[in-house]
């Protein structure tokens, strides 16, 4: 168990990383998060069916302690690659962009 004011081992103190975390809904009553560090493979990931139904994409970042929520961003991304590919939404992303837009 992590204690206050004890530097995780998990992120070491000083590094600076940008980090990205789907929120997934496994069911009604259970949601899991997955963390990524790179915001192109978190969208390919996306688009590919990886995520049973993601609900939120959170970006933060180690060093300067800041997190933002991208869903709209990431929600508007996966739209436009859509548009671009001429291919419809996939099923599994429609609530997600649908939410995020």
């Amino acid at each position: 168990m992590l204690e206050a004011g004890v530097p995780s081992p998990v992120v070491p103190y000083g590094a600076d990383k940008t980090l990205f975390v789907v929120i997934d809904r496994l069911d009604q009553a259970r949601e899991i998060r997955i963390e990524r560090s790179d915001l192109e493979a978190t969208i390919g990931e996306l688009v590919a069916g990886c995520f049973n139904d993601p609900i939120k994409v959170i970006s933060f970042n180690t060093l300067e302690h800041w997190m933002k929520d991208i869903s709209t961003d990431v929600a508007g991304e996966i739209k436009a690659r859509c548009d671009i590919d001429g291919v419809t939404l996939p099923d599994y992303l429609s609530d997600f962009v649908e939410s995020h837009s």
